[in-house]
């Protein structure tokens, strides 16, 4: 078994900033929190699994794929189902999107917010995390629905922000030409400014007066006209839902490029990081801790989450047994429509054994933070070539695996919570729903055992399963909480404003701003 290591224990204490006990203070094992990763989709990250007889992966049309994993997903005290999503097909291999649709790599694609309030209806703690960009609709649209689904389960909500990137879901909205990388992610900054005052500025908590006798059921003083005048976005409203449970959803972020890495310093309480080694991710984490202490910002609130592959068995054997199976329906070609289209190197052009440098990939269109990987080696892989990106593209998404008994695979998982210095993990299935029953009924009892995975407590919202009881609300030094509806706030005309700023071209010019704009 594994050298163990104590940590501090971050998970459910209220007053818990994350930082390690005093010395000579007993300390807690730190707490792993599991996601279950899946998309809307046929071939998420391991394409071709739809061939194993046992794979439901092409039954997520109906309704009760999804609430039958999310009573799963509950019985095993998995903290959050976080669903990927994208709004394009990939078409960097060869040029076209024919193999994207005859592998069904990632295609077709239906709406993750759908399902969620039925799931919600069969659960009363998993949360649920899905993926929008700020790049394809205004943020009164996503504020309004974001609202209702925070509402709709509870405050059992997370939205993991992205910024659009492929050329073809431009194009579906008519724009020819994407936006530039770091252009978007200060458009996604201005994004997240208007939802802040949208969720946070526009109602008091006491706008709610039901009073029968006054026929009165919302005092309007109480509900504050948003006003924004900004480089991408205008708008004057009040925000149409009421306070909900955590008025912002849990915020996570994906991307931790030079621009990405400031976007989450300002923005993430969550940061989902990938890579093939701990060596790999390691130094992501470390830089946007670094940057959020330098902001201002609990560095230890941020939480990391790494995608990672299990195949579990009773026995190691068995795991392999399982692995080999796998092998056997992988799609080697769906695997790299996919890292085709995720770095912007069309893998077909390439010779099978030639090693991959940056220079392979000839558009922007792409997530720069996986382009990375592949000029970062590791002891586990010392040259990517399109063979090696093969191999691993259609098994796990070019993600870590690992293979073996439930020991083997928490002894991976601590290994890579240690090195890496992860808060947790993004449990991605080779096949649904069989490898999330593995880790409800093989992997969580032996987390269990080892002091690594308490039982969650009832009825808390996805802020407080990360941060404790009774933090319902961004935490007070996230950049969102300045946007908090103050009740004093009156403008000449007697119509009430969100205060805080007007004009975003100045507003909150501080280090992190200057690096997103």
């Amino acid at each position: 078994m594994s050298r163990r290591v104590t940590f501090a224990d971050t998970n459910g204490d209220v007053n818990g900033n994350g930082n390690a006990l005093p010395a000579g203070k007993e300390t807690a094992r730190k707490q792993i929190l599991l996601n279950a990763f899946d998309m809307s989709t046929i071939g998420h990250l391991s394409p071709g699994q739809w061939k194993d007889p046992n794979d439901r992966s092409t039954t997520k049309l109906s309704l009760d794929y999804w609430t039958n994993l999310a009573k799963l997903l509950e019985k095993g005290d998995i903290n959050a189902l976080f669903l990927a999503d994208t709004f394009g097909g990939y078409d960097t291999y060869d040029g076209k999107i024919e193999d994207c649709i005859r592998r069904a790599s990632q295609w077709p694609m239906t709406d993750p917010s759908i399902p969620i309030s039925a799931m919600a209806a069969v659960t009363q703690n998993l949360v649920f995390a899905i993926t929008a960009t700020t790049s394809f609709e205004t943020p009164f649209l996503l504020a309004k629905r974001f609202s209702t689904l925070d509402t709709m389960t509870n405050g059992r909500f997370g939205w993991n922000i992205v910024t659009g990137y492929k050329k073809s879901a431009f194009k579906a909205i008519g724009i020819d030409t994407p936006i530039e990388h770091d252009e978007r992610y200060a458009q996604a900054d201005e994004y997240m400014q208007v939802l802040y005052k949208l969720w946070n500025g526009s109602w008091s908590d006491n706008a709610i007066v039901a009073n029968p006798k006054s026929d009165v059921y919302f005092d309007p003083d109480k509900i504050k006209t948003i006003t924004h005048n900004g480089k991408y976005y205008n708008l004057e409203t009040k925000h149409l839902v009421p306070p909900t449970p955590q008025r912002t959803p849990f915020l996570f972020q994906a991307g931790t490029s030079p621009a990405g890495s400031a976007f989450a310093v300002r923005h993430a309480e969550a940061v989902f990081v990938s890579g093939h080694s701990p060596a790999v991710i390691r130094p992501k984490v470390d830089n946007i801790r670094r940057l959020a202490k330098e902001a201002g910002r609990d560095p230890q609130s941020i939480k990391f989450f790494s995608t990672f592959t299990p195949f579990i068995g009773r026995t190691d054997e068995e795991a392999r047994e399982k692995f080999n199976t796998a092998k056997k329906y992988a799609s080697t070609i769906g695997g790299l429509v996919l890292a085709s289209g995720w770095t912007g190197i069309d893998f077909s052009q390439i010779p099978i054994d030639q090693p991959i440098s940056e220079a392979d990939s000839k558009t922007a269109n792409k997530i720069v933070s996986i382009l990375s990987n592949f000029t970062t080696t590791s002891e586990e892989i010392p040259v990517w070539t399109p063979r090696v990106v093969a191999e691993k593209a259609s098994l796990g998404g070019l993600g870590p695996l690992a293979i073996g008994s439930p020991v083997t695979v928490a002894d991976e998982m601590e290994r890579w919570m240690r090195e890496a210095d992860l808060d947790g993990f993004n449990v991605a299935y080779v096949t649904t729903p069989g490898t999330f029953e593995d880790v409800v009924e093989l992997l969580v009892p032996e987390l269990r055992r080892r002091g690594l995975y308490k039982k969650s407590k009832e009825g808390l919202t996805a802020r407080e399963k990360i941060y404790g009881a009774g933090q319902k609300r961004l935490k007070d030094d996230h950049f969102g909480s300045t946007f908090a509806y103050k009740e004093d706030e009156i403008v000449a005309n007697g119509n009430r404003t969100n205060g805080i700023e007007v004009d975003a071209s100045s507003d909150h010019q501080d280090p992190i701003s200057m690096q997103l704009g």
